[in-house]
């Protein structure tokens, strides 16, 4: 069988992230009052080793990824740069015929999309994206069974973006184009999305491509899900420039009044509150910001599942 790697959602298709979400909700729904370290009743991968390599600092990633691999009845592996021959002059090449021979899939979070593409080009196991500058396709694979799970589909709605054009935007753009949702997104000038994701993504969309607007007001106007993200990453030069082009897309409580009726909000954590979204929002009924975070270990337990051909 062809090694299937977990880079893009597109890397699957709709039909798979269809299933995967399938067997995200009935897994979650079948633990329901468990001890949360007690494995799944069918153990799908006893005996499978994941390999976790972290190249930037993680809680949600790290964290739900080994509580998927216990509850699947697996085991881990975390290594980070400092500790492993990768931050020291291995080639990402031999790093991945390396540790093909030693586990059964690889999990890399590191701020490179073109390295975790070569991983995948040289493994013989799954490879999957725990987050790139590029994209960040799990947490969409969370935030798409939060929504599914209180609205019971994804197709036909709207989902409105406020910020930068980001690698969590990305990913949420290419979600839209498999499954058929609207995806509008309001960036200030010099902070659009990706040229090629959105071509790529208008070319599988059809009648429903992603659209960027300056408008923060035009992308909200009865929109299903509010989704947002940290303005400000770790390192980033221009912080004075960029807070201020980006103050007009701050999520307020007038802004998602603008939202449809059960709009949900979203964010993929940390928060910057009193930046991105104000309290009163990422606290408020709208937000479904822990449903999310707790969907990022049911959704990656059925991508592992679906990478390593159990799926």
């Amino acid at each position: 069988m062809t090694t299937r790697h977990f880079i893009d959602l597109a890397d699957a298709g709709p039909d798979a992230v269809r299933a995967m979400l399938d067997d995200a909700r009935a897994r979650k729904a079948a633990r329901a009052g468990w001890p949360r370290g007690k494995a799944d009743a069918d153990r799908p991968l006893d005996g499978h080793v994941l390999a976790m390599i972290f190249e930037k600092n993680s809680t949600r990633t790290r964290v739900s990824f080994d509580m998927a691999m216990r509850q699947l009845g697996g085991t881990t592996i975390v290594m980070d740069a400092g500790s492993m021959q990768l931050g020291r002059g291995e080639s990402v090449a031999d790093t991945a015929r390396v540790l093909s021979r030693y586990v059964d899939a690889i999990m890399i979070r590191t701020d490179d999309h073109r390295k975790v593409v070569e991983l995948a080009e040289h493994a013989t196991v799954p490879v999957i994206n725990g987050l790139t500058d590029h994209s960040h396709p799990c947490q969409i694979m969370a935030d798409l069974l939060t929504v599914t799970e209180r609205k019971g589909a994804v197709a036909g709605g709207k989902w409105a973006w406020l910020g930068d054009g980001n690698n969590v935007l990305h990913s949420i753009i290419e979600a839209g184009s498999l499954l058929g949702f609207d995806v509008v997104a309001a960036c200030p000038e010099g902070y659009d999305p990706d040229a090629q994701v959105l071509e790529a993504a208008r070319a599988r969309a059809g009648n429903r491509p992603p659209v960027v607007t300056r408008n923060p007001h035009e992308a909200v106007a009865g929109a299903d899900v509010v989704v947002t993200d940290t303005w400000i990453s770790m390192g980033q030069d221009h912080v004075d420039e960029k807070l201020a082009a980006l103050t007009p897309y701050q999520v307020t409580e007038a802004l998602m009044g603008e939202a449809h009726g059960q709009g949900l909000f979203l964010h993929c954590l940390p928060a910057h509150r009193g930046e991105e979204v104000v309290d009163a929002v990422i606290d408020g009924p709208q937000s479904a910001i822990w449903d999310e975070a707790e969907n990022r270990l049911h959704a990656q337990k059925s991508v592992l599942l679906w990478a390593l051909g159990k799926l």
